[in-house]
């Protein structure tokens, strides 16, 4: 089975071309040298307009081509597997226009459409220089006028915010603030009064040094009241959604940074030899390069789920978006650590002495991923507000069946994607967890049937055991009305973690019968990459069991995870790129 998203992908990869040939534009070696220059891609994302891209950026109903989100973020993946600072410095117009999709009305998401459409660069003006991201505590005001508005301020740290025609902002418009405080404005900066703004210098970044990173400052900017998105007062509202939206596209930048590092260094450990031996045969280099991989698996199989959930259990995204955008980035940034201890030095130098350079590249472009569209942190505390409704909702039973299914389903058409059917917060329980014990019991009766590893029913049962301790102590945390404890930000990561566990567990068991086990090279069959994601992901919520498993001379869970270096070699030397389903690698033909 191909899946549909990866097609798309892979038909906008081909059309790219080879990013390896020096003589097209989008190359690695011209990546390489615009960072080295600190310039912006500006050539790159003109040739990316031209072949469409700026489309998929806008639903269907508005006159684009997104249909399915999941096609969206793998085309997205694809850009970041070339070049990050490409990925990001486009993609910031999905961020900006997105508050238009979730709470323009039918006119300014059409007309916004249209303009996204030719390849108008829209910005989000979120962030300011003195707040960060406590929006509650933002500067910039809306002043009525009988025509509209008088914005004054300044936007800091905005993506695209000099380069950008448009910027979505979000102003004060009551003095007092507060949740029904502020409002979204599209401001077009083409139509303002030259003198009422000015653009801030470009910070200089460590990493996507060629990104426009910037600022805007407004100085009493008449906007016309057609500017308003919403009603006054819904800014927070319509901008905490559009979070779900754009924090789970952010998924595709970081699967994007692990295919291009996992690509370099299985290539290196294929060819350097150390004691005579390829890398790849030695113990250790195998070892880091499979719990590479078990990663990125995860990180995918997460992935996959919330891109469909969007449109089939958008209620739930609150929390699927949370969980997603902290946990994918973290995993990424772990796969690269082990994976730059493989290549050694190779992954600090610049130049053509090493992959033109780009190791060093995506190690410090995506230290920016976990950080915009809300970090780490702000993530893990989304999850611990909503504790409580997780533990009611738990206590409730299943939801939606239907939605979790088609979530989990790779042949299940998906409905089309509605912004308006996104909640603040879930009113319901996550069917995707109350699954875990039946999805437990499945497969102990495959494995009583051989068809799976009794290893693998064995992972899958200790989860289930794991998933109702942790429910139980989301139930006892004690809401706190100031900063949340420390080991709620623990209890909210192993929540991230079951979360994934519970969304590899449906796609494999969904889906097993549908992929093509031979083009995967074995990693469907008998369920390895499932038990590999069990382990990793289990493994760091019950670290003591299995150190004392080993201690005991017991076998070391992270056996499983080793066999996965035999697929990763084969998709590797096959021209396939590391992942769950068939994709060709950088610029081969799909």
């Amino acid at each position: 089975m191909s899946h549909l998203a990866y097609a798309a992908a892979a038909e906008f990869d081909r059309r790219l071309g080879d990013p390896r040939d020096n003589g097209r534009l989008f190359s690695h070696a011209r990546s390489l040298a615009l960072d080295e220059r600190e310039e912006f891609p500006l050539e790159i994302c003109r040739e990316l307009d031209l072949l469409g891209l700026p489309a998929h950026y806008v639903p269907v109903a508005h006159g684009g081509a997104l249909r399915s989100f999941g096609d969206t973020l793998q085309i997205v993946r694809t850009i970041a597997r070339r070049d990050l600072t490409v990925a990001i410095a486009h993609g910031k117009t999905f961020l900006g226009a997105a508050s238009v999709w979730v709470g323009g009305d039918p006119r300014q998401a059409r007309e916004l459409g249209a303009e996204v459409a030719r390849g108008t660069a829209v910005s989000w003006g979120l962030t300011e220089r003195e707040h960060g991201s406590d929006l509650l505590a933002g500067d910039v005001s809306a002043e009525r006028t009988a025509g509209g508005y008088r914005v004054s301020g300044e936007k800091w740290l905005i993506n695209n915010a000099t380069r950008g025609d448009l910027v979505c902002v979000l102003a004060r418009t009551a003095p007092e603030g507060g949740s029904r405080g502020f409002s979204v404005l599209l401001i077009d900066k083409r139509r303002l009064d030259p003198t009422s703004f000015r653009t801030l210098p470009a910070a200089r970044l460590h990493g996507i040094r060629g990104a426009d990173i910037s600022g805007v400052a407004f100085s009493d900017a008449a906007v016309d009241h057609s500017a308003l998105i919403g009603a006054e007062g819904d800014g927070l509202e319509i901008v905490l959604k559009s979070l779900q939206l754009t924090r789970t596209l952010c998924a595709g930048l970081s699967l994007g940074a692990a295919d291009q590092a996992l690509d370099m260094a299985t290539a290196y450990a294929l060819a350097r030899h150390n004691h005579g031996k390829p890398l790849i045969e030695l113990p250790q280099s195998r070892r880091l390069l499979a719990r590479s991989y078990a990663d990125l698996l995860t990180a995918e199989a997460l992935t996959l789920f919330a891109s469909r959930a969007l449109h089939a259990l958008p209620g739930e995204l609150s929390i699927t978006s949370a969980v997603t955008k902290y946990l994918v980035p973290t995993l990424v940034d772990q796969a690269l650590a082990r994976l730059s201890r493989l290549v050694g030095t190779r992954s600090l130098l610049r130049g053509d002495t090493f992959e033109h350079g780009r190791f060093q590249k995506v190690l410090r472009d995506h230290r920016i991923v976990g950080i915009f569209d809300g970090s780490s942190v702000i993530n893990l505390n989304s999850l611990i507000n909503q504790f409580p409704l997780i533990t009611r909702a738990h206590r409730r039973g299943p939801a939606d069946e239907a939605g979790l299914r088609t979530a989990s389903t790779f042949t299940e058409a998906l409905p089309d994607l509605d912004p308006a059917a996104l909640e603040l917060l879930p009113r319901r329980s996550s069917g995707l967890l109350h699954a875990v014990p039946a999805a437990a019991r499945e497969l102990r009766s495959l494995a009583e049937a051989g068809a799976v590893p009794h290893s693998l029913a064995a992972h899958a049962a200790e989860f289930a055991e794991v998933l109702e301790e942790v429910i139980e102590r989301i139930g006892r945390h004690k809401p706190t009305p100031v900063a949340a404890p420390a080991h709620a930000f623990k209890l909210a990561e192993d929540y991230a973690r079951c979360f994934a566990a519970a969304a590899a567990l449906q796609l494999w068991l969904r889906n097993r019968s549908a992929v093509d086990a031979e083009a995967t090279h074995g990693l469907w069959e008998s369920g390895l990459w499932l038990e590999c994601c069990l382990v990793t992901l289990v493994g760091r919520l019950r670290p003591v069991r299995t150190e004392h498993l080993v201690a005991e001379g017991g076998r070391d869970p992270e056996e499983a995870v080793d066999r996965l270096v035999e697929p990763l070699v084969a998709q590797h030397t096959s021209g396939q790129l590391p992942s769950l389903l068939p994709y060709s690698r950088l610029g081969t033909p799909a």
